[in-house]
Parts: C-alpha cells; sequence; structure tokens
C-alpha cells in the first residue's frame, strides 16, 4: 500500500499563514476562490499519501471567526439535473448538503448565490426552497459577451446588475458542488460592487492541482489532467509567470487563458492590477509540503490507472465521450503506465480465467491480494469482501462466517417476493447477514471488527459492478476500479 509522502500538519499551517498575508494585503477583506472539494477531497488524498481528505475545513476552521461562505450553484446546472459522479446526488441537493456539513463543524455559510440566472423554472423554484429553509439567496445573471466585453461586464450593465451579496467577514470563501458554477464571476461582481461602495477588498484562488512549483509532467499534476479530462484541462507552463519572474512554474490552461482578460478587469476594478501572472493569484503550498516525492509519484500512477478504469466504464454506459478515454490513454503512455502496474487488475483478472466467471479482487494494506469468485450463493464482490475479513481476522478460508440456511431465505425473499432476477447477495446483504450470525458467533464478530481495516484498500472487479457493490465499497473506503464489461448481455442495467 501508498507509504507516506506528504506533512498535512505543515500544510495547514502554510495556507492558513499565506491567506492571512492575503487579507492583509487587501485591506482586511478577501474573496477567495476554492477549487475543488472542501469536505471530501479523496483525490488529493489518493495522489499526496498523508494529505487529510478534509484538510482545507480544518484550515477554515482554524479561522472561523473571520470566514464566511457564499455557495455559487449554476442555474443552467439545477435545469438539467446536473450530478457529482462521485456521489450521485443533484448539484441541488449537494449545495443543500454542503449548507448542512458546513453548519454542522460551526461554519457560517452566509448565503447562496444561483448565477447564470436568466428565469429558468427549476432555479426559481429552488430558491424558493432554500429561503422557505432560511436561506438568503442572491442572483448573478448572464452577461452578454462574458469575459471579452470588459468596459460592458465592468459596468451598472454588467456585474452593475448582478445582486450585491452582503457578507460581514474578512475572509469570504466561494465555493460550489463542481466546476463551471461561477465562482469566479462571483469574486469578480462581489470586488466590482465593494469598490463602488469604497469597500477595500482582494481576491486570490484556493486550488490545488496542478501543483505549480511541480514539473509539467509530475505524475501528481498528470493525475489532475486524468481526473478533469471530461473539461478539457491541460497543464502546460505559465508564460506570464516566467515572463514576469524568469521562473517556471505550471498552471493549467483555462487559467492561462482567460488571465488577461481577469487581468483586465481587475486592472478596471482596483485601478491597476496586483498580480502579474495566474500563478501569483493562487494560495498553494502544497508542493512544500512534499517530502517523500517517490512516494507521491507511485500513489499518482496508480490514480491515473484507476481514472482509466472509471472513465473506460463510464464510456460503456454512456455516460463520457470516448474523447476523455484517449486523453488518459495519452496521458499514460506519456509516461510509460500500464494498467498491470495496479496488482489487483492481474489477480482478478486471473481469477477470472481460472472460474470461467466474473471475480473481484482486493489488496490488503500489506501488500497481500484476495480475490473472491461467483458462486450460487455470493457474487464475487461479496466473497472477496468475506475473504478479504476472515484473512484480516486471521480466520481460515474454508471456515464458513454465513450459513447457507441463512443465505437461502435472503434469496428467496429476493426473487419470489422482491420480484429481483438475481439470487446472488450484494455486499450490503452480505454484511446484514453477516451482522446477525455475529450476535451469536464469535469468529463473523471477528470478522465484523475488521472492516474498518479496509479503509485504504484497492479493488478491481472484472465486470462493472452493481452501484449496490460499488456503493458500498466506497462507503468503505475502498477503491475500486471494473473492467468496462457487464457481467450480461442486456440493454438495461439496473
Amino acid at each position: 500500500m501508498n507509504r507516506i509522502g506528504f506533512d498535512n500538519e505543515k500544510y495547514l499551517k502554510l495556507q492558513s499563514e499565506n491567506i492571512r498575508k492575503r487579507i492583509a494585503q487587501f485591506g482586511g477583506k478577501l474573496y477567495l476562490e476554492f477549487g475543488g472539494k472542501l469536505f471530501d477531497d479523496y483525490h488529493a488524498a489518493r495522489v499526496l499519501p498523508g494529505f487529510q481528505p478534509d484538510s482545507k475545513v480544518k484550515m477554515l476552521l482554524e479561522m472561523k471567526d473571520v470566514s464566511e461562505i457564499i455557495i455559487a450553484i449554476s442555474a443552467d446546472d439545477i435545469e438539467r439535473n446536473k450530478r457529482r459522479g462521485d456521489l450521485g446526488i443533484t448539484y441541488d441537493e449537494d449545495c443543500l448538503r454542503l449548507i448542512d456539513a458546513f453548519q454542522g463543524i460551526g461554519l457560517f455559510v452566509g448565503s447562496v448565490v444561483i448565477t447564470h440566472y436568466r428565469s429558468q423554472p427549476a432555479a426559481e423554484q429552488f430558491q424558493k426552497r432554500l429561503e422557505l429553509l432560511g436561506v438568503r439567496v442572491y442572483r448573478h445573471y448572464i452577461i452578454p459577451d462574458y469575459p471579452a466585453n470588459i468596459p460592458l461586464i465592468v459596468s451598472a450593465d454588467g456585474f452593475g446588475k448582478n445582486d450585491y451579496i452582503e457578507t460581514s467577514r474578512s475572509l469570504v470563501v466561494v465555493t460550489a458542488p463542481g466546476p463551471g458554477s461561477g465562482k469566479m464571476a462571483t469574486c469578480l461582481s462581489q470586488l466590482y460592487h465593494e469598490h463602488e461602495r469604497g469597500i477595500s477588498a482582494g481576491y486570490a484562488k484556493f486550488e490545488t492541482f496542478p501543483i505549480w512549483n511541480l514539473p509539467l509532467k509530475h505524475p501528481v499534476n498528470l493525475a489532475y489532467e486524468a481526473a478533469t479530462a471530461d473539461l478539457d484541462d491541460v497543464n502546460m507552463i505559465d508564460p506570464f509567470h516566467l515572463e514576469a519572474y524568469g521562473e517556471t512554474t505550471v498552471n493549467y490552461n483555462r487559467d492561462v487563458e482567460i488571465y488577461p482578460v481577469l487581468g483586465a478587469i481587475l486592472d478596471r476594478i482596483w485601478g491597476r492590477n496586483l498580480y502579474r501572472s495566474p500563478t501569483d493569484m493562487g494560495v498553494n503550498m502544497a508542493g512544500y509540503c512534499i517530502f517523500d516525492d517517490e512516494a507521491c509519484r507511485a500513489a499518482s500512477r496508480q490514480e491515473i490507472i484507476r481514472r482509466y478504469f472509471n472513465t473506460a466504464c463510464s464510456v460503456r454506459q454512456g455516460l463520457s465521450d470516448p474523447g476523455e478515454l484517449r486523453k488518459i490513454e495519452l496521458i499514460m503512455n506519456s509516461v510509460d503506465i500500464t494498467v498491470n502496474e495496479r496488482p489487483v487488475v492481474s489477480a482478478a483478472r486471473n481469477r477470472a480465467e481460472t472460474t470461467g466467471a466474473p471475480a473481484v479482487a482486493i489488496e490488503l494494506p500489506d501488500g497481500h491480494v484476495v480475490t473472491g469468485k461467483t458462486s450460487s450463493l455470493l457474487g464475487p464482490a461479496s466473497a472477496c469482501l468475506l475473504n478479504a475479513l476472515k484473512f484480516l481476522a486471521g480466520i481460515e478460508k474454508k471456515q464458513l462466517l454465513i450459513a447457507p440456511n441463512i443465505i437461502e431465505p435472503i434469496q428467496h425473499l429476493k426473487v419470489e417476493h422482491l420480484g429481483g432476477h438475481n439470487p446472488r447477495l450484494h455486499t450490503d446483504e452480505t454484511l446484514e447477514a453477516l451482522s446477525i450470525c455475529a450476535v451469536t458467533d464469535p469468529m463473523a464478530e471477528r470478522a465484523m471488527e475488521q472492516l474498518g481495516s479496509l479503509r485504504g484498500c484497492e479493488a478491481h472487479s472484472t465486470v462493472i459492478l452493481s452501484r449496490v457493490d460499488e456503493n458500498l465499497f466506497q462507503k468503505l473506503g475502498v477503491n475500486v476500479t471494473c473492467e468496462p464489461r457487464y457481467q450480461v448481455k442486456k440493454l438495461f442495467h439496473g
């Protein structure tokens, strides 16, 4: 398994210090655009082993007395029911989840801003729902020729038409359920309104990736490209930073492309642009906190392989464009990565070839790989899960933890009464049966106690898993990948 290569405590300290410096630089108020996920940045945790998924939230908690949060959500995303791929929930549902999560740990959510607003019915309905829940809601509108027509943008007919979001803290964090939600435009609109009111305020970006002071083709940065293949993000040398300072830094194409326009907007608002490059705008100390580069390289190569399989399955399901997969294949070829670097892939494939049926493999914390096959009672994911728990608990593989006379009534219920077609137990049903057995069987209880040891483990399936199995592995913290094929040839896969 991955060894630690990132100093999380140092990261929290450096990030907090530099954000406070930015607040002071701009006279006591800073709009901080937060890129990536605030609560559950598992991508960063996977490619920077040692990074904690909730690091950003911990950093904000250290500054909670001076911080407030604005959540930006695009009216277009509300209208088309856009979903988060990792959680499977719509952006408007995630907005509610984020509010609850922030408030639950003591962070102040000041408001929600609906961006790209043009009277979309679903957006209006969502606004009413939020207001009934006591949440302040503001609207930001489409500006013609944005971001090219700078005189219009920075005027009463541009940003001036947007609602002014009332804030009360010195650090205003602007976050969103996902990319393309209008976080940057929200920050810039607020700068315009603050300036019109004679209030000094600044802008900065909190982005973890790409890491500006790592090489362009470093696997950590390439893993970010693989993760954003659907956005057409490409890492590139920041030409503005190179010209201004003679220093080579890495940024991504969207920030580099928008910089001249963004710089002109800031120049028009502030009177002069205080940033000489897009890299200057970022507050990103992650590169200074890597103490084992090789560990982070190895972890990032594994992440690229995971992204390859996940995208291949998404293409197979008709949810992604084949061009996204080709982009990841090019990334893999550029640094000579093959799927065989992921040990569970060959283990699962070999077991499937031997049994002639789908198989699953899990790599445990000590590097040992266990497999599970398809049987009349259990699906391969369930079998593999039980085998992994047995190994971790020191229980013989042949030992039955769930008696067939317990499994069979569950199968009868599924098929005869609930209209199911697959009698085999899914992973959630398997754990429910195991928990029942644990009441009277010490062996089953020992196995149940090992569930926490699976967090951070790797798994691979030779077929696309059901949503139930995929969700359960996710809840257990297992990084699972699948071959882009279904177990049966059907048009509909529920």
